[in-house]
C-alpha cells in the first residue's frame, strides 16, 4: 500500500484526461514538458483510475528537469510572490540564493522517494517574498535558510485546514450575530478540532477585536504549508515554487491577465506553465499517501517504542503534536475555496474539479472515529507556536520575519514521516532527534526540559518510537 507513488502513480498508465501535445516533439526532444494538461477538461468528480492518471501527469512534471526550452530561468523577473521585474540583469542562469536554484521539484523533494524531504545541501533561501527578492549574499537580513520538508499526506493536511478555517469563521459570524442582537460586546473562545486559537471579541458595530488571537492570522484562515504556516494551499505553494526555484512562470499569476504580457520574465518563452499543468502538480501532491507508524521487526525495538509512545504523552508533547485530527470529507476541490488573486480560484473556472481522495488505495487504511470522520495521524495541530526564548534560542535563529509572522514563531512540525526525513530543525542543521527535542523553548520549554530530566532508558525509548514514524517504502 505504501508503494502507491512508485507503483500506481509511476505505472505509466495511459491518461484518460485531456492533454494537448506540446508541439510535434521527437522522443529525444530537450523539452522537459512533453504535453500540456487542459484545465477545461478538469471538472466534476475525478477519482479512482482517472485521479491516478492525473496524478501520474503531475508526477511527470514534478520529476521533469526543466530546460530553457520550457522557459526555465527568469532573466527579467525576481523570485518575488508578486510579479516583480528584476532591478539588474541576471548574471547567471542559476543562482543558489535568490534562485533559480533547481532543475526539478524532485531535485530537493526526493528523500526517501519523489515527494519526500531533502538534506542540508538542498536547503532553500526564503525571502520576505512580497516584493523584489534579488539577493546574492548569505546575510540573514535578506533571507532565511530552510530545510526541505516532505509532502506526503499534504492533501489531507489541506483538507483539515479548510475545515478548520470554516469552523473559525462560523464562530466569528455567530459572535457578531449575538453582539448585534444584544448590543453588547461578545467575547468568544475560538477552537476547532480540539485546537484552541485564542479568543475574539465581536462588537455591536460589526467590528472584531483580534488582540487575543493565537496561532492564526486575523482573517482566520489556517495556512498549513511552509514552516512558518504562511501558504494557504498546495496550488499557491506550487505557483510560488515554480517561479522561485525554476524560473517557470504560471499563466494564472504571471500571464497577460495580471501582467499584460505572456512573457513577463523576458526569456522569449511565453505561456510557460498553464492552469492545467498546475492542477496536475497539485493533484500529484494531494494524492501522496500519508506516512504511517511502522512496527519494527526487532522485538526489543518494538518494546522500546511502546514505552516511548507513552513517554511522548507523559511529557505533554501531544498538546501541540496531536496524534490525529478528525476530517469530515476526503473530497479535495481544486481550485480551492480560500486562495486569493494570483492563484487560480474557484470563481475563475466554470466548475472546480473534485479529487476523490477516498477512492485512492491509502484511504481504506485510515482510522475513523465513531462519527465516521477520518482520523488524520499527523502528530501536529496546524497552529503556529512560539518555539524559542532567550534561554533556549536555537530554533528561533532567524532574523527576517516572513509574512508578518514573528521570527521565533513557527507552525508545529507534523511528526509523521519523521524517521525518513532527517536532519531536523527549520534550517535542517540538527542531526539527531535528541538534539532537536532539547532545543524546544518558548511554549514547548517545559516539555523540552522534562525530556532532558528523564532517565536515559526513557529518552532512548522515545527516540525508538519516533523512528517508527515512516514515510513508507
Amino acid at each position: 500500500m505504501r508503494k502507491m507513488v512508485v507503483t500506481l502513480l509511476a505505472a505509466g498508465l495511459a491518461g484518460s484526461l485531456p492533454a494537448a501535445a506540446f508541439g510535434q516533439e521527437t522522443p529525444w526532444s530537450e523539452h522537459a514538458i512533453k504535453e500540456r494538461v487542459d484545465q477545461n477538461g478538469l471538472t466534476g468528480r475525478i477519482g479512482g483510475q482517472a485521479l491516478i492518471d492525473l496524478a501520474e501527469k503531475g508526477r511527470a512534471l514534478f520529476e521533469a528537469r526543466f530546460t530553457v526550452l520550457d522557459g526555465a530561468g527568469r532573466p527579467a523577473a525576481t523570485q518575488a510572490i508578486v510579479p516583480t521585474a528584476a532591478r539588474r540583469p541576471s548574471e547567471h542562469a542559476f543562482q543558489r540564493l535568490a534562485g533559480p536554484d533547481a532543475n526539478a521539484c524532485s531535485s530537493c523533494h526526493n528523500e526517501p522517494v519523489a515527494g519526500g524531504a531533502g538534506g542540508f545541501v538542498q536547503n532553500a533561501f526564503v525571502s520576505e517574498g512580497f516584493e523584489s527578492a534579488d539577493f546574492d549574499t548569505l546575510d540573514p537580513q535578506f533571507s532565511n535558510e530552510r530545510g526541505t520538508v516532505h509532502l506526503f499526506g499534504s492533501g489531507l493536511i489541506e483538507l483539515l485546514a479548510r475545515e478548520m478555517t470554516a469552523d473559525l469563521k462560523a464562530e466569528r459570524a455567530a459572535a457578531l450575530t449575538e453582539a448585534r442582537a444584544s448590543g453588547e460586546p461578545m467575547r468568544r473562545d475560538l477552537s476547532t478540532k480540539g485546537v484552541a486559537f485564542g479568543r475574539i471579541t465581536a462588537l455591536p458595530d460589526g467590528s472584531v477585536d483580534l488582540s487575543e488571537l493565537d496561532g492564526v492570522d486575523g482573517d482566520l484562515v489556517v495556512r498549513p504549508f511552509t514552516q512558518k504556516g504562511v501558504m494557504t494551499s498546495l496550488r499557491q505553494f506550487t505557483v510560488n515554487a515554480l517561479n522561485q526555484h525554476h524560473g517557470i512562470q504560471s499563466d494564472e499569476r504571471w500571464g497577460a491577465r495580471w501582467t499584460g504580457t505572456a512573457d513577463f520574465d523576458g526569456d522569449g518563452h511565453p505561456d510557460e506553465f498553464g492552469e492545467g499543468d498546475v492542477s496536475a502538480l497539485t493533484a500529484f501532491q494531494a494524492a501522496l499517501p500519508p506516512p504511517v507508524e511502522q512496527a519494527p521487526d526487532d522485538p526489543a525495538w518494538r518494546e522500546a517504542a511502546k514505552r516511548g509512545r507513552a513517554v511522548f504523552a507523559e511529557l505533554g508533547c501531544e498538546s501541540c503534536h496531536r496524534p490525529s485530527l478528525p476530517l469530515k470529507s476526503l473530497t479535495f476541490e481544486d481550485p480551492g475555496p480560500l486562495d486569493m488573486a494570483g492563484t487560480l480560484r474557484s470563481s475563475d473556472v466554470a466548475a472546480p474539479a473534485t479529487y476523490d481522495l477516498a477512492s485512492l488505495p491509502f484511504a481504506k487504511d485510515l482510522p475513523r472515529n465513531d462519527k465516521g470522520e477520518v482520523l488524520v495521524p499527523l502528530f501536529g495541530d496546524l497552529k503556529r507556536h512560539r518555539i524559542a526564548d532567550t534561554r533556549t534560542a536555537e530554533l528561533g535563529n532567524e532574523t527576517l520575519a516572513q509574512r508578518f509572522v514573528e521570527r521565533d514563531v513557527f507552525m508545529t512540525a507534523e511528526l509523521w514521516g519523521l524517521a525518513d526525513t532527517a536532519p531536523y530543525g527549520h534550517r535542517g542543521d540538527v542531526t539527531t532527534l535528541n538534539e532537536v527535542i532539547r532545543a524546544h523553548g518558548g511554549e514547548a520549554e517545559a516539555s523540552g526540559r522534562a525530556y532532558g530530566d528523564l532517565p536515559e532508558a526513557d529518552r532512548s525509548a522515545l527516540i525508538a518510537w519516533l523512528k517508527t514514524l515512516k514515510v513508507g517504502e
